[in-house]
């Protein structure tokens, strides 16, 4: 046995430890907010695992509804809003929460109700689960002030009034970008559920407004390691992602930006094109 190595295993940057070092530089804060981000990793951390074996647990297919947008609801869009519901409001820390996959808002009752407004989509993508292609949830937050009666106005508000805002992806990677103004979360897992249990990368990046850091999940630990720290976006993107069939509708600008994309007058190279049709396709923008 390797003691030295498993002495170090216990002096790791987790992404638990990053988050009361953050909330540490701020004597004011009184956790709630670690609180609340805890409750969605969790709620991620149990999509995933119904993700990965939708398959043998039948969760494939359609509900039978339709959501507010007026698509077919499928089995896991279900199961995951209730998922996130009960997981934010066992937080103690939410006072109304907006899904797409609900027609109205759900109000928080006063005995468990906290200062926090989460507007989210459980499942985003989850018609190409069967192909599988990458799904996430998206989420973002609003803070009232304490003491103010919640009202359905405060989740009407612009986004860059937020506290923070994300997404968490459910594919072949694991990734969260979290910020205290904007919050990215990314897992992976394994879509195919006949393939064999082996080992998959999840990585988790977050910034709380001083930089951004990655974390990697350790299995045998259950933990999100830092692994990247200090992580910049390239100047220049090698991606462009948009939806050609909307090309009629473009204004100039646009589609004189895109054909340069395709055709640049610079001598430099062309920058290559992916789209899938859903918003968690901003995180391949990313690299």
């Amino acid at each position: 046995m390797d003691h030295a190595a498993d002495a170090y295993r216990t002096d790791l940057m987790t992404i638990t430890r990053y988050v009361l070092n953050e909330q540490s530089k701020h004597p004011e804060s009184r956790g709630d907010f670690t609180i609340l981000l805890n409750h969605i990793v969790l709620g991620c951390k149990f999509v995933c695992s119904a993700v990965n074996k939708a398959g043998l647990a039948k969760l494939l297919g359609l509900a039978g509804e339709t959501n507010v947008q007026g698509e077919e609801q499928k089995k896991l869009d279900v199961l995951s809003n209730e998922v996130f519901v009960k997981a934010l409001i066992s937080s103690g820390r939410t006072c109304i929460l907006v899904s797409e996959e609900d027609e109205e808002a759900t109000f928080v009752e006063p005995n468990y109700r906290g200062k926090y407004c989460v507007v989210f989509d459980p499942l985003d993508g989850s018609s190409n689960i069967d192909c599988g292609v990458s799904i996430g949830t998206i989420f973002g937050i609003y803070a009232l002030e304490n003491g103010q009666e919640p009202k359905l106005e405060d989740v009407l508000q612009p986004g860059k009034n937020m506290v923070s805002a994300g997404y968490c992806m459910y594919g072949s990677s694991c990734t969260v970008i979290s910020n205290t103004n904007v919050v990215i979360l990314q897992f992976c897992m394994m879509i195919d559920p006949m393939v064999s249990l082996h080992a998959f990368i999840s990585q988790l990046v977050i910034s709380t407004g001083s930089g951004v850091n990655g974390f990697t999940l350790d299995p045998s630990l259950g933990e999100f390691i830092l692994t990247h720290p200090n992580i910049k976006i390239p100047k220049k993107g090698k991606i462009y992602s948009v939806n050609e069939g909307n090309a009629k509708n473009w204004d100039v600008p646009t589609a004189k930006y895109v054909e340069r994309c395709k055709f640049p007058t610079d001598g430099s190279p062309s920058k290559s094109l992916r789209y899938i049709g859903r918003y968690l396709n901003f995180n391949k923008l990313l690299r």
